[in-house]
């Protein structure tokens, strides 16, 4: 009887160390990817698996820690989560099984705290990480105005909740005051955007000018947009690619239409632990989406 008290001893304690152990990897990890990408319509719903296969092998490659996804039609929890298996991540969580659905994967566990889609035109996902809140947008693809009330909507909870880690990203499909030097000498894009209001009654213009109204609201949270600390104002488009010559696009429009609308933004004390951040507007991606992906690295080391 002895014998088994000990034994049940021995393996109680190895059991509580290989927790600590594990427990304390988990709380100590320092150094994690973060990337954003928008699929283009859940590659065709899951109909172009030729693509998808790509994209999926392209992520694995990769490697990011935590990945965060716009219009993934056709997918639901399940589908998600048997996709992203493949690229390492058994952690997953989906705003929706409908429409143009925002999702998260991680390769550690995720806590969900907000799904929402009211007053949105897509919604947002509000996820912790590694102790880190994640806000997943997609916001409006058509109308300034409405772009600006659900930025505000989503800037306002950010503030109320009072975090000092936090991370919003995602597809905004707004321009910032940071680009601005760049867009003003496009007229092009501005003229484009010029006819899409003449053919439906909403705008992306503000009275017919480029508006940084939305990005300025989450730069006022404060947030900070780390990709401009690392990336040149000429290499910061994430839109369009050429996968949309032939179909949307010419490949005359796809050069002088590009754009930065994907964008990372972190909080303060998040964006100094920021190391490096790529926009992969090269290479493979081109033929993927119609978006590029963003990917920011981070070191939590002795911060």
């Amino acid at each position: 009887m002895k014998q088994c008290i000990n034994a049940f001893k021995i393996t109680f304690i190895s059991l509580v160390i290989l927790f600590s152990i594990n427990t304390s990897a988990q709380e100590t990890k320092t150094n994690f990817k973060v990337m954003t990408y928008n699929i283009w319509n859940g590659f065709d719903s899951g109909k172009d698996t030729i693509r998808k296969e790509n994209w999926i092998n392209w992520i694995k490659s990769e490697n990011p820690d935590v990945l965060a996804l716009q219009e993934l039609c056709g997918y639901d929890q399940e589908k998600l989560k048997k996709d992203a298996l493949k690229w390492g991540h058994q952690y997953v969580q989906i705003l929706k099984s409908e429409g143009y659905p925002v999702g998260l994967t991680s390769n550690k566990p995720i806590i969900l705290k907000e799904r929402n889609i009211d007053n949105f035109w897509h919604g947002f996902l509000h996820c912790q990480i590694y102790g880190i809140d994640f806000f997943v947008v997609h916001l409006s693809p058509a109308d300034a105005d409405f772009r600006l009330k659900e930025a505000r909507i989503i800037a306002d909870k950010i503030k109320k909740q009072k975090s000092d880690k936090f991370i919003i990203l995602g597809d905004f499909n707004a321009h910032s005051p940071f680009d601005e030097e760049l867009l003003k000498r496009n007229k092009s894009l501005q003229q484009q955007y010029l006819n899409d209001k003449n053919e439906s009654n909403y705008s992306n213009l503000r009275l017919g000018e480029f508006d940084y109204s939305v990005i300025s609201t989450f730069l006022a949270v404060p947030a900070i947009d780390v990709s401009k600390n690392f990336i040149e104002i000429n290499n910061r488009y994430t839109f369009p690619t050429p996968a949309l010559i032939g179909i949307y696009q010419t490949a005359t429009e796809v050069i002088q239409n590009k754009q930065r609308i994907d964008y990372i933004l972190t909080s303060p004390i998040i964006s100094k632990s920021c190391k490096n951040v790529t926009i992969f507007n090269k290479g493979k991606p081109e033929s993927l989406s119609d978006h590029y992906p963003i990917m920011a690295e981070f070191n939590f080391e002795n911060k």
